[in-house]
């Protein structure tokens, strides 16, 4: 998402029009728009402004990752017996299909077998419980996919 889309998302998600966030930051409604357009950038010290104005950090600002936030948030808020029912790997195969299709493919018992033992290796070496050790694999993994 580019600035500018965000700049107009965190604004409608506080319901102001861009004349209330220009009468508020002292600038024409034409600037918010060409910040929203991505025609030109707020200065530092509007983005500070508009952080504060929006309820954001500035952080949060200019990393267009309010999408993350809301999707963490809507996570946290939804049980626990909710989420226990949710085929996690049905909702994520919509974006990544291979999770669909892959044990068509894959001798799922082979690495079933020999993540097993990984897991047993770190619940004995660290004293993890299932999950942990479960949750503590994954994160390798993704690390060392993300090495190469």
């Amino acid at each position: 998402m580019k600035l500018g889309n965000h700049l107009f998302d965190a604004r409608k998600k506080v319901g102001l029009s861009q004349e209330n966030v220009a009468e508020k930051l002292g600038v024409s409604r034409q600037t918010i728009s060409k910040w929203e357009t991505d025609e030109t950038i707020p200065d530092i010290y509007q983005s500070k402004r508009l952080a504060k104005l929006y309820g954001l950090t500035l952080d949060e600002l200019v990393d267009f990752d309010l999408d993350v936030k809301e999707l963490e948030e809507t996570i946290d808020k939804t049980p626990d017996d909710v989420q226990q029912k949710v085929d996690w790997t049905k909702v994520w195969a919509k974006k990544y299909p291979v999770l669909a299709s892959y044990p068509e493919q894959v001798d799922v018992a082979e690495y079933a077998a020999q993540l097993s033992e990984l897991l047993k290796k770190l619940r004995a070496d660290y004293g993890y419980n299932q999950v942990d050790a479960l949750l503590v694999l994954k994160d390798i993994l993704g690390k060392t996919g993300l090495a190469k």
